[in-house]
């Protein structure tokens, strides 16, 4: 994109800056900023690497971004950075997709397992000395309902089919034959397929119309006893309902990485359910994901210096990547 000026890029990281930047810091001059100085960092910015990808303070800055033209967030999601004056702007907005993909889907394998062998019940009986005697449930055959077809939905359909469940996906357009899924529900036929999943795993796109799409109405529409896994974002989750149909005994459990408020408010009955396991927002964090995230920025990178496409170039009107888009790149 810029043959031959050196570009200044700003870089959003907070107290931690991004690993290895070396070979960018050679190419560019990159100035890294907290929230704080984000405004200062924008001014006259050829590119923005939001690198702190759960910070909100872009949208308050965006006044100051007057020479940006690319824009790259270090995680598949990109509701933080996705406010009307970008979606209005000609900037070009990627992502991260491709490195979460197969540590999230070992993690929703991890929860089934943890559900269907009762592995925390085991843990309470080790520490108390209690041998006591259970029997517990195979996965295999079990019905999933992925809710959400992207890359990560697809990994997590692979691992699940392979360890012998029967998986069904949920996406925009409805299909036979696809070759993770088998078949795939349109989301506005939701409500029909629920019954059957004994899981239910929420890895959707946050966007206006699938944000609260778990409510009230949907738990009710699930099989009694059924598991609800939420590794997509929090902001899917109508929290409140979530707890109804935990307490009224309509769900058999939920496994939830994610949530509306982060960190999860000491008060939530959540953390004191029985049935409910809880992880930091952190299903898809394996060891060098950081290194990882700046491997997929510098790529991208080289390919903007180069003039040459880029990769997972964000649909600004759908808040994702098409999927013709991943099957170009």
């Amino acid at each position: 994109m810029i043959a031959s000026e050196t570009p200044v890029l700003a870089v959003l990281c907070g107290d931690t800056r991004p690993p290895d930047m070396r070979a960018i810091e050679d190419r560019a001059v990159v100035r890294y900023t907290g929230e704080a100085g984000l405004a200062d960092a924008l001014s006259g910015a050829d590119a923005f690497f939001v690198y702190d990808f759960l910070s909100t303070a872009v949208p308050g800055a965006w006044h100051a971004a007057d020479k940006l033209r690319w824009l790259h967030i270090a995680s598949a999601g990109v509701d933080p950075v996705l406010f009307p004056a970008l979606q209005a702007s000609d900037v070009v907005l990627t992502n991260s997709r491709g490195v979460f993909d197969g540590a999230i889907a070992e993690y929703v394998l991890g929860v089934v397992l943890a559900f269907a062998k009762d592995f925390v019940r085991s843990w309470d009986l080790q520490r108390q000395k209690q041998w006591k005697h259970r029997e517990s449930e195979r996965i295999s055959g079990r019905q999933v309902l992925v809710v959400g077809t992207g890359p990560i939905g697809r990994s997590i359909a692979r691992m699940l089919r392979a360890a012998g469940m029967s998986v069904a996906g949920v996406g925009r357009r409805p299909r036979e034959g696809d070759a993770d899924f088998g078949d795939v529900y349109a989301s506005s036929d939701l409500a029909r397929h629920l019954p059957g999943a004994d899981y239910v795993v929420a890895v959707a796109p946050l966007t206006e119309q699938t944000k609260g799409m778990f409510d009230a109405e949907t738990f009710a529409a699930m099989k009694p006893g059924a598991r609800f896994v939420n590794v997509g974002r929090g902001e899917l989750v109508v929290t409140s309902d979530l707890i109804g149909a935990l307490r009224d005994g309509r769900l058999g459990g939920a496994a939830l990485d994610v949530f509306d408020t982060e960190p999860l408010p000491s008060d939530s009955p959540l953390w004191t359910m029985e049935n409910v396991l809880i992880s930091p927002h952190m299903s898809g964090d394996f060891v060098g994901w950081r290194n990882t995230l700046v491997e997929v920025f510098a790529d991208n990178f080289r390919r903007w210096r180069a003039g040459e496409p880029l990769r997972n170039v964000v649909d600004k009107r759908l808040g994702y990547v098409p999927s013709e888009t991943l099957r170009q790149g």
